[in-house]
Parts: C-alpha cells; structure tokens; sequence
C-alpha cells in the first residue's frame, strides 16, 4: 500500500486485537507520510556535498580554502595530551573494526532483539549507502589530507568518513527511536566527531561539512520509503512497552 494514500480500512475499536505486523499498527498520519520532502531534502542534502567537494576542487585544485586554513590554524594553537585523548578515542570508535563492525553489528542485533526488523534492515541500508558514496566521493575528488595528521589514514580527505558515519548513525537511531536525549546524544556525538577529525589533523574543517551533509542526506532519503513500516514498529514497541507495564501491576484486591 502506498504510505502517501489514507488507510482505507476501518478504525480499530478498543476491543480489537492488537495487530500483529508495522503495517497494521502504523496509524493515519503516518501512512499519509508524503515520501516526496524526505527524498528531495536528503537529496538536496547529498548535492550540497557534492557540490561543496566540486568547489573545493575548482576553486584550489583541492587545496584548503581560507575557513580551513583558519579554522586548523586554531587547532594547532591548542593542542595538548589532555584534549588528544578524547580525539583518539573518537578516532577508534568512528572507524576500523569498532566503527565499521562491532559498534553496527551490535545495533543491529539489539534491534533484532527488540523486534525491530524493518529499522535494522533500514539501518544496514543507511550505512552502507553512506559508506559507499563516501568512497566514491573520496576517489572522484582525491583531495589531499593535512600535513600535521597525528593518525594514520589512507588517501582522499573529502569528505570525512568518521563524520559521515557519526551523522547516518545518529539520524538513524534518532528515527528509529524518536526521543529527544536521542537526537541530542546524536549531535554532540557528530559534533564531536568533526571537531576530532580536524583535531587530530586528519580532516579539514570542510571535509566534516561534507560527511556531515552526506550522512544526513542518506539517511533522510532512505527513510522516505520505510517510514510508515517504522512508524508501525513504534506502535507495537509502545503497547508491548505498556502491555508488560500493565501486567507487572499488582492485582487489586
């Protein structure tokens, strides 16, 4: 059935079942969910990231723009061990085997857990779609990373990987589960993340922008088609939530 169409069927009474599938329990508005303002803002999202890469290559042959220039001169003013801690750790989880295996995989179990197979399924999707574009971006532009890097990193500086990454996890996770700590957890995670990578000299200040508005736009497009299946799961997920607080209840006497 089309999310953008109203539910045809009937009102479900109070005395009804409970339905059994997202389908079922996603409610009117969210199968009136329009898919055409996620797709064309997620898409706008990944061709500002395009388009800021194809400036940057343009204008300076890839080559930091005078905000980089500045913004690294800054960072360099302020290192210290006690900051470089913090950076590395963000440097751990945002890539290699926890960021790319361990740190997915085990959301992705958890949400199999919780019952949740259409928003794992979005989940794998979303990153590894990000992942990709990231890669193939990085090859189409080829831009050179700083010189004062204190990791190791491969070639090709735009965009960064570890922010794109952040970002698709925290929209993702922000969708999947619509509370407010959640989504601030995501952005300080992300901003984090960007303030890290450039930190840790092995991103310019522009390269963060692009991960971040790639991970964003990923995420946002591929929502559009699921989320009246994930708006379903929400449901079901709140009346197990309050089916099993209902009956941890004492009887009354």
């Amino acid at each position: 059935m089309d999310p953008s169409r109203s539910d045809e069927t009937e009102p479900t009474r109070p005395d009804s079942p409970t339905p059994a599938t997202a389908d079922a329990a996603a409610d009117a508005p969210s199968r009136r969910i329009a898919r055409r303002w996620p797709l064309i803002s997620g898409a706008i999202a990944v061709l500002f990231a395009f388009l800021l890469g194809a400036l940057i290559l343009t204008r300076g042959s890839g080559r930091p723009i005078e905000a980089d220039l500045e913004w690294m001169e800054e960072i360099l003013e302020h290192r210290s061990p006690v900051w470089e801690v913090p950076a590395l750790v963000m440097n751990f989880l945002g890539a290699g085997i926890a960021g790319v295996f361990v740190i997915p995989i085990a959301i992705v179990v958890t949400l199999f857990v919780l019952r949740r197979p259409w928003a794992a399924l979005y989940f794998v999707l979303a990153t590894v779609a990000s992942a990709g574009l990231v890669q193939l971006l990085k090859t189409l532009f080829g831009r050179a990373r700083p010189e004062d890097m204190l990791v190791t990193s491969d070639f090709g500086s735009f965009p960064s990987g570890h922010v794109a990454n952040a970002a698709t996890m925290a929209v993702l996770l922000g969708i999947i589960f619509p509370r407010l700590w959640v989504w601030i957890a995501g952005a300080v995670y992300t901003v984090a993340m960007m303030v890290s990578r450039t930190y840790l000299g092995a991103h310019w200040l522009t390269d963060t922008i692009g991960g971040l508005l790639l991970g964003v736009g990923v995420a946002v497009v591929l929502w559009a088609p699921l989320a009246a299946k994930l708006d379903g799961e929400n449901t079901l997920a709140r009346r197990r939530a309050a089916g099993s607080n209902a009956s941890a209840r004492p009887a009354p006497r």
